[in-house]
C-alpha cells in the first residue's frame, strides 16, 4: 500500500469513529471490561 492510501483510510477511520460517537465508546468499554474480566481470572487462578 503506497502512503497516500494509507493516510485516506485512517483518515476515514478517524471520521467514522467521530460520527459514531457512542458506539465507539460503547465498543471501547465492552474491550476494556473484557481484558479486565480475563486479567482478574487469571489473577484468581
Amino acid at each position: 500500500m503506497s502512503l497516500p492510501r494509507v493516510v485516506d483510510t485512517i483518515r476515514l477511520g478517524l471520521r467514522s469513529l467521530a460520527a459514531h460517537r457512542l458506539r465507539s465508546l460503547l465498543t471501547a468499554l465492552g474491550i476494556v471490561l473484557g481484558v479486565a474480566s480475563v486479567i482478574v481470572m487469571l489473577a484468581i487462578g
